[in-house]
């Protein structure tokens, strides 16, 4: 259970309504690093919510939304610490809708967030290790936690008759979290883990891990990774000396970018990301395709719904200060109350504004449970001629 504790004076930095003429929000996502090629989509998922409140212009009496864009890199605390230090300091953002790889997000959380008494939801950290950090009720996130994709990735893996795996991750947070959780629910189920292996992102060659996972075998390799980093790298050259021919992709590896890179040699091959067949699903991807972006990247809607509960809470609490508004955003993200569905933030506001209830069901069928978790939903795909095919949702 997170301790929920007030920040102390600290907390009075952001106090105060925010006028009405100016609400800014900071997105601070990795621009740059190895999900580079999918945190654009994720900042215009975002934005969506954002442009959808301003055109309408009622949201704290007329109070317009200013976006200011910063970089997490993903990889480096430091670097993300400086730019969301820049975010709350100088920009004076009264909110974050970010980070997105699980150790800045901690980092900026620890460092940033609660000295400043600022709130910020990620829609994509999903580290286990975050449901236990200290927050002062001021982290939240849209995605589901890597304790439950563990599980359902040992579902998948059994139901597909997979008897043993190696697993390969990424050298952080994010990658030894998911790493733990599939072994734990794989082994608890009755697979067996050959080995589990951490591997270093940006080197530009990988042949010394693929040796050591090849030795130990295994039917399948799981690469908990990045799309546009190590991950990437291990599976090329996995596939290069035919150590394995089908790799298990969880969210961080999933992206266009991947099977551009790897071509046919990756069909087969398949894996899981955050998201749900739901009425909110196809709203968003029909709202994305007419902004001009791709609505099927990963965490697009977890990024509007993140941005969304942000604003609604805002709202909620007639105050864009955090410390007015955190305290209403399970409350407007669950029942009861009106189901709210992408493409309704106008009528939301409206019936906050009335004081009826309402239940943000958004993009990825928003529950938030516990001290701002997300009970979160999993789409299993397969990657068939090049492309990820949905398989079912779970």
């Amino acid at each position: 259970m997170k301790k929920l504790l007030l920040a102390g004076t600290a907390t009075l930095a952001l106090t105060g309504a925010a006028s009405a003429e100016d609400v800014k929000m900071g997105i601070i996502l990795g621009f740059t690093g190895p999900l580079e090629s999918i945190t654009p989509n994720m900042a215009s998922g975002a934005e969506l919510a954002v442009n959808e409140v301003n055109e309408a212009g009622t949201l704290l009496e007329g109070s317009k939304v200013t976006v200011v864009r910063a970089d997490s890199t993903c990889v480096d605390a430091a670097a993300a610490t400086a730019a969301a230090e820049r975010l709350v300091t100088s920009d004076k953002v009264q909110g974050i809708m970010g980070a997105d790889c699980s150790g800045v997000t901690g980092a900026v959380l620890q460092n940033v967030a609660r000295p400043n008494g600022v709130v910020m939801i990620s829609p994509s950290a999903t580290s286990p290790a975050l449901s236990e950090a200290e927050d002062d009720g001021l982290f939240f996130r849209t995605a589901p936690s890597d304790a439950r994709q563990g599980e359902v990735i040992a579902e998948i893996l059994k139901e597909r008759d997979i008897g043993s795996v190696a697993i390969t991750y990424t050298n952080n947070d994010y990658g030894k979290g998911l790493a733990d959780s599939i072994q734990q629910a794989f082994e608890k189920a009755g697979g067996k883990v050959t080995i589990s292996a951490a591997h270093e992102d940006g080197k530009a060659d990988y042949s010394a891990e693929v040796a050591a996972l090849a030795a130990a075998g295994g039917d399948m390799l799981v690469v908990a990774g990045y799309v546009d980093q190590g991950g990437k790298g291990v599976i090329q050259a996995a596939l290069d000396t035919g150590a394995f021919e089908t790799f298990f992709l969880p969210d961080g590896m999933y992206g266009d970018a991947l099977v551009e890179a790897i071509g046919s040699p990756l069909d087969g091959s398949f894996g899981t990301v955050p998201g749900t067949d739901s009425e909110g699903a196809t709203k968003i991807l029909d709202m994305a395709k007419e902004a001009g972006f791709d609505g099927t990247s990963s965490y697009v809607g977890e990024s509007y719904d993140a941005a969304s509960l942000i604003l609604l809470a805002m709202q909620a609490a007639g105050s864009a200060a955090p410390a007015d508004y955190k305290s209403k955003i399970e409350e407007v993200a669950n029942a009861p109350g009106e189901k709210i569905y992408p493409g309704d933030l106008a009528k939301a506001i409206e019936l906050l504004k009335a004081g009826t209830d309402i239940d943000y069901v958004g993009a990825t069928n928003v529950e938030l449970i516990g001290p701002g978790e997300s009970a979160g939903s999993f789409r299993e795909y397969t990657v068939k001629d090049g492309k990820f095919e949905t398989d079912r949702f779970r």
